[in-house]
């Protein structure tokens, strides 16, 4: 009949969870990344404020600008039956357009009950007067730029195909208002942007893209480009969107922080799912590059490039590898330093998904140094930052070799990851559960791979110091049944079987080639002997 030792040995080593529940995919931090996404969610629509310099040739041309017309003014003169001359519905489209411009509280609601939308959306056509076509695109842009319910009145009034159409207008005013309305309808959300995505816009979306494009045209059209990548539930068929792969993989070289972010926001969105995408990905060769602007002085650039390589790493041991071999853990650990706590948070997340991969790769963490950053980020990292930092220890524990665990122990993070064990948050409790669960099967099996080496009652020793007994008992009454059962089976196979022999020497002798510990004020100072 096996021993109770036996049956928790088979236990060891990802007995509990396999590479899937270890790697974390983007689904797994939505609550968290909420607040981190009120500042992205801003960037998803923009209402065009109304900037004279921007206006064709009448506005442009004058000093003062003439007051606009009253809505009913405007709705006399596109509504009549009787067609009006050039000159009137230029001033009132110009209208129109200058109402929704303002900066605040623009009346988008009375221009769409007014049923100015299907006029509007009809003068984009209106290619006898360039200046009237470049208004109503404008107006109808900054109705787009509304909420999901004002945008789907443009939407059914018919004018996604019309600006599809003016992406190749012969004026660049005119086509970037049609960037600029198709990027606010794309970003509303997963059902537009496939809408937009059906309507053919990619290929002259694409076209806009050359060597000589003016940067602030470029800003927009990458913006509309990342807007057709973003939002999953569900993401974009990449089949619809792979041709936009090797321009993005220009831009995030350009020469303009605007346009190297939204390329990365576009490649960050494009790597949040399976395997297969993330393959498709690589295979554009952006890793180095989205490497390489980890270290960029701008946060508005670090943010996505960061999000983009995190994604890479929930993929296989082998786009793992890629990322690794592509010096993203030095970088990594330099952003344990980053004066933002979410991109600490996230710099966290991206190794930990390092942490669940093979021992070669936990080596690498070690080798670079990164294990001092983790431990006090677990420490003193403000609390989103620390569930990340259980997760790299857990990650860690779960796939490393006996040495890798001696040399996590060497770092002294039993203390902090005891202290985890209070916490309020019933899945970090858990997690951290999980570690000390790992760390302790690790000490048993050096314990059987190392006669009389008495590594397990070493680290129960340290737990005591560390406090640690008090959560574990506390936790034997949790609410939670997972945790409850967790911590009794700790509690009874480890540290009730430890009192039955409080009686033993705390220094092991040397034996041969084995590990040897001391321990001491709860701190942990391991060593192998060669």
């Amino acid at each position: 009949m096996p021993s109770r030792v036996d049956s928790r040995i088979k236990d060891f080593k990802n007995g509990r969870k396999d590479m899937d529940d270890l790697r974390r995919r983007r689904t797994d931090v939505t609550v968290e990344l909420r607040k981190a996404r009120k500042d992205e969610q801003i960037l998803k629509k923009r209402n065009v404020t109304d900037l004279a310099s921007l206006s064709p040739l009448k506005e442009n041309n004058q000093q003062t600008p003439t007051p606009y017309l009253p809505l009913e003014e405007i709705k006399k003169i596109l509504l009549s039956s009787v067609p009006a001359a050039d000159k009137e519905i230029y001033n009132a489209v110009q209208s129109t357009r200058r109402l929704l411009s303002r900066a605040e509280s623009p009346p988008i609601d009375k221009v769409i009950k007014s049923g100015l939308v299907p006029k509007l959306v009809t003068l984009l056509q209106y290619k006898q007067d360039t200046s009237i076509q470049f208004e109503a695109a404008w107006a109808v842009t900054n109705i787009a730029s509304g909420s999901s319910e004002q945008t789907r009145t443009v939407v059914e009034a018919g004018a996604v195909d019309c600006f599809v159409e003016l992406l190749s207008s012969q004026h660049a005013q005119v086509q970037e208002q049609a960037v600029w309305a198709l990027g606010n309808i794309a970003g509303d959300g997963p059902d537009f942007r496939d809408y937009v995505i059906s309507r053919g816009v990619v290929d002259p979306l694409l076209a806009l893209i050359k060597q000589n494009t003016p940067h602030l045209f470029l800003r927009n059209v990458t913006w509309t480009l990342s807007n057709l990548c973003r939002n999953k539930n569900p993401p974009p068929k990449l089949e619809s969107i792979q041709k936009a792969l090797p321009a993005l993989a220009a831009l995030i070289h350009y020469p303009d922080n605007d346009v190297v972010a939204d390329a990365c926001w576009a490649l960050s969105y494009l790597t949040d799912g399976p395997n297969e995408k993330i393959s498709v990905i690589i295979q554009t060769g952006v890793v180095p590059r989205l490497v390489e602007l980890l270290s960029n002085e701008h946060v508005t650039i670090v943010t996505p490039a960061l999000r983009a390589i995190g994604n890479i790493v929930t993929g296989t041991d082998e786009q793992t590898q890629i990322v690794v071999d592509s010096g993203a853990l030095q970088k990594l650990k330099a952003l344990f330093f980053h004066k933002k706590s979410q991109i600490v948070k996230e710099a966290a997340w991206a190794v930990s998904n390092v942490a669940a991969g093979n021992a070669a790769q936990i080596q690498a963490i070690i080798d670079s140094e990164l294990l001092q950053p983790v431990v006090n980020a677990l420490e003193n990292g403000e609390f989103k930052v620390q569930k990340e930092a259980v997760w790299v220890i857990t990650n860690y524990t779960s796939g490393g070799t006996m040495d890798q665990i001696v040399t996590l122990l060497h770092h002294q993070v039993l203390g902090p990851l005891c202290r985890m064990l209070a916490t309020h948050d019933s899945k970090t409790t858990m997690v951290a559960l999980d570690a000390v669960n790992n760390i302790l099967l690790n000490a048993q099996k050096m314990d059987l791979a190392n006669d009389g080496m008495n590594a397990l009652s070493k680290v129960t020793y340290m737990i005591e110091e560390c406090n640690g007994l008090d959560p574990l008992e506390s936790l034997q009454k949790h609410e939670n049944e997972p945790i409850r059962k967790s911590a009794t089976e700790i509690f009874t196979n480890y540290f009730e079987l430890e009192s039955d022999e409080e009686d033993q020497q705390i220094e092991p002798q040397v034996m041969g080639s084995a590990y040897q510990f001391s321990a001491g004020n709860g701190n942990f100072t391991p060593q192998f002997n060669l």
